[in-house]
């Protein structure tokens, strides 16, 4: 029998944990576009912390999905770019992105329609 990311200690799991992640999504697409410093992708990533971006970044690396090059330059240059397995990730996470482009004047017509039914009435 192979992987079954249903089982909590499956190793899938914790990769779709790792890929389902919003500033994964974020980052993979912002790099879908070439490499990118470390500050260019926290600016491009609106929101995130230099502690998430930093642990994200080096999660990435660790799967496989980033490369990260230093350049011996002062001051230091680091890069991260998309691997081939980052390039491949990138193109199911980019029909979720139009996706939600797409479909996200009916989610907030959706939310509107719950919050509406399920706010308490004012006084």
């Amino acid at each position: 029998m192979g992987p079954d990311p249903y089982d909590r200690n499956c190793p899938t799991r914790q990769l779709l944990d790792r890929i389902g992640d919003q500033w994964t999504v974020l980052i993979v697409g912002a790099l879908s576009g070439g490499p990118l410093r470390f500050t260019e992708i926290g600016r491009r990533v609106d929101g995130i912390s230099q502690k998430v971006l930093t642990q994200t970044l080096r999660s990435l690396v660790r799967d496989g999905i980033l490369t990260r090059t230093a350049y011996p330059t002062i001051p230091p240059k680091v890069e991260y770019e998309l691997t081939a397995l980052g390039r491949n990730l990138s193109e199911p996470l980019d029909v979720l992105d139009r996706w939600a482009r797409r479909h996200m004047a009916s989610v907030q017509v959706a939310r509107d329609a719950y919050d509406a039914e399920h706010t308490p009435a004012s006084a």
